[in-house]
C-alpha cells in the first residue's frame, strides 16, 4: 500500500474541500468480508485531477457525478479522479472489504470462550481505506453519517449516538467535522453498563465473556471518567464537543487505546480478570484521562500533518497524568510516570532513530515515516517537555494559551506554529525560543553536581552537558542522627540552568549535605548524576528518602548510569537487594524489579552471572513476601503480588513454584488466579520442569480450565517455551507464515514470540537466529506494519547478546528488504544490543 506523500496531501488540500460522507457498512456477509458503500460530497476549487484511497477485496462500482469510473483503474489503494471542474461533486463507491486479524482497519475477533464474534475499527493514520473509501489525510475534515447492517442480536456503537430502526439496522448520529482517521464503529453482542453525566449518555462496553469483570470495576471506571470529565471542564473553556461518551474495551487491540471521538476504544486487558496492583489500576485511570484529553487536543483541534503528532500525544500524556492526580484518588501519578514512562523516552532519545519532539516537515515526508514516530519521544519526552514548560511559564499562562488555541482552531486543523502563537499571547516568555531548544533538538542533557566544602560554607556546581535550558529543584538531604537509614530533607531550592554548556554555581553557609539530588521533583527531562559522597549515601540509604518521587529520580539516575557504563550492573542489583525490601511505592518496586529482571539479568550481565542475578531476585522477592505476610490489602497486597510475580519470573528451578501451582495458592496468599497460573506454567515450560509430554498435558489441561482468549494466548506462549525441537519448529512455523488467512492474529503472534526466545535454551535456539533475519522481512512485507512491529520487537532474538547477532542484523538492514516499520524496530534492537555488548565487556574488564 503506497504511503501518502506530504506534498500529495498538500496538493489535494489546495484542490478540494470535503463536506460529507455517507457510509453504509454491511456486517452480515460472513466471517471474512463485509460490504462498504460510500458517498462523498466534495467541492473542487479549480479544475484538476486527484485520487481517493480505497483498499478493497473487490471494487464493484465507482461513479463520479453519475459518470461510471472503471474499477480496474484502482491502482493498489488509489482510484484516480480526473477532469474535475470547479464546483460540487459526488463520488460513489461500492466495495467488498476484508476483515483484519492484525488490529488494522476492521478487526474481527471470535471469542473462544463462547463463540461470540466482535468487530471494531482502528483507522489510525492511514487505515480508513481498509473500511471505506476516503480522502485520507487529517486536514480534510468532514461530517460523517454512518448506517450499519449487523446481525439482529448485535449492538452497534459509533462516534455518535446509535439508534436501531428495523432489527439489525443501525443509524449513527452525524458527527461534527472530524478527520477520517477518527471515525469509529464497534459491533457485537456487547455487555454494556450505561449511565448519564452532565446531560450526556456515558457507557462502558466489553465482550460478554468479560461481563463479570467489567461489572466488578464499573463504578471505579465510571467514577474516574466522571471526575476527569468534570476536571477538564474546569480547566478548558471549550465544552466537550460531541454528543456522547462511550468507552469500549475491545479484543486484540494493538495500542493502549484510541481517541475516537465519542467512542474511545481500549485494549480489553484493562478489564482486569485477575488480581492487579493499585499502580496498574492507576495506569488504567491515566489512559482514561489521556484519551479524554484527546477529545479537545486531537479531535476538536487536529494536527495539519503527521509531523505534529506530538501535539496530540505529548499533550494527552501530560494532561492524563496531571488531571488524574488532581481529580481522583491517584495522587502519585508523576512517580509512576518517572518510573514507567520516562525511561522509555530517555532510551529512544539515545538511539540512532531518535528525532525531535517536533520534527521538521521534511523529516516526515509520508505516512509511513510518520507511523515510526509513535514512540517514547512523542509520548514520554514530549510530556516531559510540556511539564518543564509549565514549570517555566506557569500553569495559569499555560492553560490560558491552551484555551486560546482551542477557541481559534475548534473543529479545524493547526500546526506547531499556531500552538506556540497561542502560548505566546498568554505569556511574556519567549516560547518560540524555548521550542527551538526543546522541541527541535534531539538527545538527552546530563546534569552532574560537584560539592566543595570550605571553612564554614559549601558550594554547589552543576555541570551541564547539553543544549537546553532547565528549571530544576535541587534537594539536599542529611542522614537522621537517630536512624542512619533515614534521610531528612534539609532544603529544596530552584535552580535555573542556562542552555549553554558549562557550570552553574550556588554557595551556602552550612556544611555540605549527605546527599544532593538534582531534578528533585522530576520537573525536567535530563539525566542526572551524583557526586561521590552522595552516591555513597544512596548506596546506604536510598530507601530512607521520604518522598517516592525523589526515590524514583534516584532509581532512574542509577538506571541511566548502568546503561551508560558508569555503574556496574551488579551494583544496581546490590542496591535493589538492599532497598527494595523496604520500598512502599508500588510503581518503584515494579519498575526497578522489571529493569533488574529483563535488562540486567537477561542482557547486561555476562551469561555466567545470570543465575546468580536470578537467585538474588528470588531472595529479594522472598524478603518482600515475608514482610507482607498476613491479611494484605491495598498497597500491601500490591507489594505482595509484585513479589510473587518476580519470584516466578526469576525462578531457576521448579521447586516452590510447582508447589504453588499444585496447591493453587501461595502460602499466606494470594490464591492463584488465571494470570498467575499461566505465569507459573510459562516458567515451568521454559525450565523444562519434568517430562515434556507431562508438561504439554498440563498446558492443555490449563487451557481447558481457562478456554478464553487470554487462556489461548497463555497456552501458545507455554507451548512455544518448551525446550523441545518439535515445539520450537511448530512455533516458528506459526510465527513466520506469510499466509494472511493461516497466520496468527496479532495477539497470538506476540504470545508465541514471547515464549519462543529463552536465555536458558540458547543451544536449542541458536540455528533460529540467522533464520530470523530472513523470515522477518518476508513476514513484514506480507502482513503489514502491525505484524512487522511485533516481529521486530517481540520476535527479535534479543537474548543472544553476541557479536554474530549484531553482524546478521546489520547485514539485514544493509540489504534493504526490511519494510519501514520493521527497519525501525531492527535499528532500535541492534542499538540496544550494542549497548548490552559494551556493558558486558566493561563488566568482564572489572
Amino acid at each position: 500500500m503506497p504511503a501518502l506523500q506530504r506534498d500529495e496531501a498538500q496538493t489535494r488540500a489546495r484542490l478540494i474541500d470535503v463536506h460529507h460522507y455517507d457510509i453504509a457498512l454491511d456486517l452480515t456477509r460472513g466471517a471474512d468480508r463485509f460490504g462498504s458503500h460510500t458517498v462523498i460530497q466534495f467541492t473542487a476549487r479549480t479544475a484538476g485531477d486527484t485520487f481517493v484511497e480505497l483498499k478493497p477485496a473487490e471494487l464493484h462500482s465507482a461513479t463520479l457525478d453519475g459518470r461510471p469510473l472503471d474499477p480496474a483503474a484502482l491502482d493498489d489503494n488509489r482510484l484516480p479522479l480526473t477532469g474535475l471542474t470547479p464546483g460540487a461533486h459526488e463520488l460513489r463507491l461500492d466495495a467488498t472489504m476484508c476483515y483484519s486479524r492484525t488490529g488494522e482497519g476492521m478487526h474481527r475477533f471470535t471469542d473462544p470462550a463462547d463463540g461470540e464474534s466482535y468487530v471494531y475499527t482502528q483507522l489510525f493514520l492511514d487505515d480508513v481505506q481498509r473500511v471505506f473509501g476516503a480522502f485520507d489525510q487529517p486536514d480534510l475534515k468532514a461530517v460523517f453519517s454512518l448506517t450499519v447492517t449487523a446481525p439482529t442480536d448485535w449492538t452497534v456503537l459509533g462516534n455518535g449516538i446509535a439508534t436501531q430502526g428495523d432489527p439489525g439496522h443501525w443509524t449513527l448520529a452525524p458527527t461534527p467535522l472530524i478527520s477520517t482517521y477518527l471515525v469509529a464503529v464497534a459491533a457485537g453482542r456487547w455487555h454494556s453498563v450505561r449511565t448519564e453525566h452532565a446531560g450526556l449518555p456515558f457507557g462502558i462496553h466489553c465482550r460478554r465473556s468479560l461481563a463479570p469483570h467489567l461489572d466488578a470495576d464499573a463504578e471505579e471506571i465510571l467514577d474516574l471518567t466522571r471526575r476527569c470529565f468534570d476536571r477538564y471542564h474546569e480547566i478548558f473553556e471549550e465544552p466537550y464537543p460531541f454528543d456522547s461518551y462511550d468507552q469500549a474495551f475491545v479484543p486484540e487491540f494493538n495500542a493502549g487505546a484510541m481517541e475516537n471521538p465519542g467512542l474511545v476504544t481500549f485494549r480489553d486487558e484493562f478489564v482486569f480478570r485477575s488480581a492487579v496492583t493499585d499502580t496498574e489500576r492507576q495506569t488504567r485511570g491515566m489512559v482514561i484521562a489521556h484519551e479524554m484529553a484527546h477529545m479537545w487536543f486531537g479531535d476538536l483541534v487536529t494536527l495539519q500533518w503527521w509531523d505534529d503528532i506530538w501535539l496530540n500525544e505529548s499533550f494527552a500524556e501530560y494532561m492524563g497524568y496531571q488531571v488524574l492526580s488532581e481529580a481522583t484518588r491517584f495522587r502519585d501519578t508523576w512517580t509512576d510516570f518517572a518510573v514507567a514512562r520516562k525511561g522509555w523516552g530517555y532510551d529512544a532519545d539515545q538511539r540512532p532513530s531518535t528525532h525531535p519532539v517536533a520534527p521538521a516537515p521534511d523529516d516526515v515526508p509520508d505516512t509511513a515515516s510518520a507511523l515510526l514516530n509513535f514512540d517514547g519521544i512523542s509520548y514520554a519526552k514530549g510530556a516531559s517537555a510540556l511539564r518543564q514548560l509549565v514549570a517555566w511559564m506557569g500553569e495559569k499562562d499555560f492553560l490560558a494559551g491552551i484555551n486560546d488555541h482551542f477557541a481559534r482552531h475548534r473543529f479545524g486543523n493547526a500546526a506547531l506554529a499556531d500552538f506556540l502563537d497561542s502560548l505566546g499571547r498568554a505569556t511574556d516568555r519567549d516560547v518560540h525560543a524555548w521550542a527551538a531548544r526543546w522541541l527541535r533538538t534531539t538527545g538527552v542533557d546530563t546534569l552532574t553536581p560537584e560539592a566543595a566544602t570550605g571553612h564554614d560554607a559549601w558550594h554547589l556546581d552543576v555541570h551541564h552537558s547539553g543544549s537546553r535550558p532547565h528549571r530544576i529543584a535541587v534537594g539536599s538531604y542529611d542522614q537522621d542522627l537517630t536512624d542512619p537509614g533515614r534521610l531528612v530533607l534539609r532544603d529544596r531550592f530552584e535552580l535555573d540552568i542556562p542552555a549553554e554548556e558549562g557550570r552553574t554555581r550556588r554557595a551556602f553557609p552550612k556544611p555540605a549535605p549527605d546527599l544532593l539530588v538534582l531534578n528533585d521533583g522530576d520537573l525536567t527531562y535530563a539525566k542526572v548524576r551524583f557526586d561521590p559522597a552522595s552516591w555513597q549515601t544512596v548506596a546506604r540509604s536510598l530507601s530512607g528518602l521520604p518522598d517516592p518521587l525523589t526515590r524514583a529520580v534516584v532509581w532512574n539516575a542509577a538506571r541511566d548510569m548502568v546503561r551508560d557504563g558508569a555503574l556496574a550492573p551488579t551494583a544496581y542489583l546490590d542496591a535493589a537487594r538492599t532497598h527494595l525490601p523496604h520500598e512502599t511505592d508500588l510503581a518503584i518496586l515494579q519498575g526497578v524489579l522489571a529493569f533488574a529482571r529483563t535488562q540486567i539479568a537477561d542482557h547486561y550481565l555476562p551469561a555466567a552471572e545470570r543465575h546468580t542475578a536470578l537467585t538474588t531476585l528470588t531472595a529479594l522477592s522472598r524478603d518482600i513476601l515475608r514482610r507482607t505476610e498476613g491479611p494484605a490489602h491495598g498497597t500491601e497486597a500490591g507489594l505482595r503480588l509484585t513479589a510473587v510475580r518476580a519470584f516466578i519470573d526469576s525462578a531457576t528451578t521448579p521447586e516452590g513454584i510447582q508447589d504453588w501451582l499444585d496447591d493453587g495458592s501461595v502460602p499466606g496468599g494470594p490464591h492463584l488466579d488465571p494470570e498467575l497460573r499461566w505465569r507459573i506454567l510459562g516458567r515451568l515450560a521454559t525450565l523444562g520442569a519434568g517430562p515434556l509430554d507431562a508438561l504439554r498435558a498440563t498446558i492443555d489441561a490449563e487451557l481447558a480450565r481457562d478456554p478464553g482468549a487470554t487462556g489461548r494466548e497463555g497456552a501458545a506462549r507455554c507451548h512455544a517455551a518448551l525446550p523441545d525441537p518439535a515445539a520450537k519448529q511448530a512455533a516458528w512455523d506459526a510465527l513466520f507464515t506469510t499466509d494472511e488467512h493461516a497466520g496468527l492474529s496479532n495477539y497470538l503472534f506476540i504470545a508465541t514470540a514471547t515464549g519462543f526466545w529463552a536465555p536458558e535454551q540458547h543451544e536449542l535456539l541458536r540455528p533460529y537466529v540467522a533464520r530470523y533475519f530472513t523470515a522477518a522481512p518476508a513476514l513484514a512485507a506480507a502482513r503489514g506494519p502491525a505484524l512487522a512491529a511485533a516481529a521486530g520487537r517481540q520476535a527479535f532474538p534479543d537474548t543472544f547478546v553476541e557479536d554474530e547477532t549484531l553482524r546478521l542484523g546489520e547485514a539485514c538492514l544493509a540489504d534493504g528488504r526490511a519494510t519501514p516499520a520493521l527497519r525501525r524496530k531492527l535499528v532500535d534492537q541492534l542499538d540496544d544490543l550494542r549497548r548490552a555488548l559494551k556493558i558486558r565487556a566493561a563488566a568482564d574488564a572489572r
